[in-house]
């Protein structure tokens, strides 16, 4: 990119020099070409003397070392960011005092910028790395500051996940009222690593509907490819809790060897997948076709819907964690091999 840049101040103040040549006039070319009368004599003697090359843009940035925070003080505020991931920058600050190192927090945040050191998941990844290449053993505040970091993610939806069936995340989507049939609801299932999707319409939302979405749609696609489900995450809503031996939902996914996980309390954002395919369905399905068309039954708009969840799982790339550009039902695909692959090894074991 800098070299295009100079190439074209370079061209631009020799088109200048010709310009003026061809037209016997430096008033006028100048005049065409945007530049003082000043500026084209100081290019001229740039190129008779130096040349071509004395054209390049010369910066006239210089550090001014006088600025430059003290070597040791720059250490030591590396150092605590190391150590002490977790620390924020006022917090770094205060402790660099105890020992006799003053520096303000944002005379920190320029040192830790300088360093790439300037965010908390910065600080970590430089950890990891650091500790692979050296072989360090984590202290307890660096181990301290990995597990809220592991909290973190769990609490902001980023779900560990191995391979199709690994985990699912199902939730239920308030799609909105249609006229003279009332409310509707969609039970939503994502495979969290492939992100293959399944939708399914009710006019009620209860543990029979839950369960239903898995006996109709879910559990029979995983089976076409033998690959079984693990375990299920979900909220805390009524439809997927309540008495194992009196609950519907739970009675399904029992018989069906399926482990239940349910979101941390009061962070819905923890299913946080099934979050972001509400807001695709809604954005790319919901509202266009809602706009083209009047739906009197649920069938009606279920039909358009299964039409559209082809679309998405199978012709729609998707840019997750995983796809990297495939479409969800590739990835479902090429993923069963990382399944056989754990599978195999557990038989033997």
């Amino acid at each position: 990119m800098q070299v295009n840049v100079n190439q074209k101040i370079i061209s631009n103040k020799i088109g200048l020099l010709t310009l003026a040549t061809e037209l016997q006039n430096v008033s006028k070319a100048c005049k065409i070409m945007g530049y003082s009368r000043d500026t084209f004599y100081r290019y001229k003697e740039l190129k008779e003397e130096g040349g071509v090359d004395a054209l390049y843009e010369v910066s006239r940035r210089k550090p001014n070392l006088k600025n430059r925070i003290d070597e040791k003080i720059e250490d030591a505020v590396v150092k605590i960011a190391h150590d002490n991931p977790a620390y924020g920058q006022k917090r770094a600050s205060n402790e660099l005092r105890k020992i006799g190192v003053f520096v303000s927090p944002a005379g920190v945040r320029c040192i830790w910028q300088r360093h790439d050191l300037e965010s908390f998941q910065k600080r970590l990844l430089i950890l990891e790395k650091r500790s692979a290449e050296l072989g360090l053993v984590f202290t307890e505040a660096q181990l301290a500051a990995l597990e809220k970091k592991q909290d973190d993610d769990i609490a902001h939806g980023e779900i560990e996940t191995a391979h199709p069936g690994y985990l699912g995340s199902q939730d239920t989507f308030y799609v909105g009222t249609l006229k003279g049939v009332g409310r509707i609801y969609q039970q939503t299932f994502v495979d969290t690593y492939s992100k293959v999707a399944f939708a399914k319409l009710y006019n009620q939302k209860t543990p029979i509907t839950a369960a239903d979405i898995l006996n109709d749609k879910v559990v029979p696609f995983f089976e076409s490819y033998r690959v079984p489900i693990l375990r299920i995450l979900t909220d805390r809503g009524t439809e997927f809790c309540g008495k194992v031996d009196q609950h519907d939902f739970q009675l399904f996914i029992g018989v069906n060897d399926i482990e239940h996980t349910k979101t941390k309390a009061r962070h819905p954002q923890t299913n946080g997948i099934c979050e972001r395919f509400h807001k695709t369905i809604l954005n790319e399905f919901y509202q266009i076709a809602f706009r083209k068309k009047i739906y009197g039954s649920i069938e009606d708009l279920q039909s358009d819907l299964d039409l559209w969840m082809i679309e998405y799982n199978e012709r729609r790339t998707h840019q997750g964690k995983m796809c990297n550009g495939r479409t969800p039902l590739e990835t479902f695909v090429d993923g069963i091999k990382k399944w056989e692959e754990k599978n195999l090894s557990q038989n033997l074991n």
